[in-house]
């Protein structure tokens, strides 16, 4: 049953838009690609244990789409890194667009038919209802209807907690294994000293301690800022030493080494300048996109990952609007997700709900000038009013804040349940499409919710009881049904 309501047709065609017809072997079957990313991430799996799953369940085998009970893997692990690299946004906004047409088709028969509606009879001929009343002359289409909840959130990379020592110490290791590859090639000479036991000696003799002084702290960052450059340097004149333009360096190494030199002089900086920050801030050698996004909260100041702009609509389908590596204002996503609410549904929301934070002037103009309500405390010197209309008007805001609260339940449910707060991808674009993934199983659960609440209202109670059963009989075997 699972796999019969999820639209596979629309969602392959989205996929099979960011591969080439003309270039390279043929391609995976876009079920079978799919169906892996929507198991991998149901049940929080690696890669290679999601590859492992499908080839010993035979029910997971019938969700991607084979036929048969198949016994070799359907495809090799590390191919989930380059179909990572392939699902961009559009494909993902392709995605959320075949769900929320889904949902749509099956809210048509609960809409009231209009005014002016006719009953088509057996024949094919069209005969007017009697009992229809008269159009009014001055009838319009809706331009406004739902509402929509907008939030941001920051999800975690799993990156070790950054410190400016420990990344001098990684670079200054990183630094050392380049002059080990570079020695060979530079000429017989002596071996340059790197000092990398001392240095290891002087790094240790801190970090064991349990509360170092800022003393002794800044001590510290000064010996491995001067063994870090002393390194640099020897690298830079053995590759002038190599004749020929070519940089005898893997890519691998030589990407580490320009992020380590811009580390160092971020770090150099802001040592001599004794401040603790800097624009666009490395917190990790291996994953440099990474930033440090500062949120304010109560029990994690600054969070190391991406920011989403999210936004949920009435049916429940959250849509990433927005992501990006880099701290931002998310106030200025407003206008871009009304927008794109209109793009999906056809017309714009009756009523938007955010914090406070998006409440701004430029957001309330536009907001009236579309005819939205903003639900959210007027700016300015509240109006002198009766008592009675301050608690109808304070009632109103509490009923707008609580029904905020979804759109956090949202992101609890994907960092609690579905691995939403430790992403383990290395790269920006891989990391994106991770993010993404797991929203786009949140959406399918709630699809998966609407149509079955929608189907037994239609049909008699002993066939949808048996139906309800069956799924749940179904999904229980084969370990997709919402366990978290």
């Amino acid at each position: 049953m699972l796999s019969a309501i999820i639209p596979w047709e629309d969602l392959s065609g989205a996929y099979e838009m960011s591969l080439s017809a003309h270039t390279g072997r043929p391609a995976k079957d876009g079920r079978l690609v799919i169906g892996a990313v929507i198991i991998k991430h149901k049940l929080c799996l690696s890669d290679e244990e999601t590859i492992e799953q499908i080839r010993e369940n035979p029910y997971l085998q019938y969700f991607v789409g084979f036929k048969a009970f198949v016994k070799e893997q359907a495809f090799a692990p590390s191919l989930f890194v380059e179909i990572r690299r392939r699902m961009g946004p559009e494909v993902f906004g392709r995605f959320e667009d075949s769900i929320i047409a889904r949902i749509s088709e099956h809210q048509k028969p609960e809409t009231a038919p209009d005014d002016d509606q006719t009953i088509p009879p057996g024949d094919g001929e069209t005969v007017p209802d009697d009992d229809a009343k008269p159009t009014p002359p001055d009838h319009k289409p809706t331009t406004h209807r739902g509402k929509l909840i907008v939030d941001a959130t920051v999800v975690e990379q799993a990156i070790r907690y950054p410190t400016d020592l420990s990344l001098l110490n990684e670079a200054r290791e990183i630094s050392e294994a380049i002059i080990d590859i570079l020695h060979p090639l530079a000429g017989p000479e002596k071996k340059v000293r790197t000092y990398r036991r001392k240095a290891r000696r002087d790094y240790l003799a801190l970090v064991k301690q349990r509360r170092p002084g800022a003393k002794k702290y800044r001590k510290a960052t000064g010996q491995q800022l001067r063994y870090l450059n002393r390194n640099l340097g020897h690298i830079e004149a053995m590759l002038d030493m190599l004749p020929g333009l070519d940089i005898p360096l893997p890519h691998k190494q030589l990407r580490k080494y320009w992020i380590i030199r811009h580390l160092y002089d971020q770090q150099k900086q802001m040592f001599d300048s004794r401040t603790r920050r800097c624009d666009d801030r490395l917190v990790s050698i291996h994953q440099p996109h990474v930033r440090p996004i500062v949120r304010g909260k109560l029990n994690k100041a600054v969070e190391f990952g991406a920011k989403l702009g999210v936004s949920l609509g009435g049916d429940g389908i959250a849509c990433v609007d927005h992501l990006s590596w880099d701290a931002y204002h998310e106030g200025h996503d407003l206008p871009g997700q009304v927008e794109a609410y209109r793009k999906r549904h056809g017309y714009y929301l009756e009523k938007l709900l955010a914090d406070p934070i998006y409440g701004t002037r430029d957001n309330r103009k536009y907001l009236k000038k579309k005819g939205i309500r903003f639900a959210g405390k007027p700016l300015g010197r509240p109006p002198k009013m009766s008592s009675a209309e301050n608690t109808i008007n304070r009632r109103q805001r509490q009923q707008d804040y609580r029904e905020r609260i979804p759109v956090e339940g949202k992101f609890g449910q994907g960092k609690n349940g579905y691995g939403l707060d430790y992403i383990r991808a290395r790269s920006a674009k891989t990391s994106e499409a991770w993010i993404r993934s797991i929203f786009l199983v949140m959406n399918l659960l709630v699809l998966i919710k609407f149509l079955f609440a929608w189907v037994p209202a239609r049909m008699e109670r002993p066939v949808a009881t048996e139906l309800v059963a069956k799924f749940c009989w179904l999904c229980a075997a084969a370990g997709l049904w919402a366990n978290k």
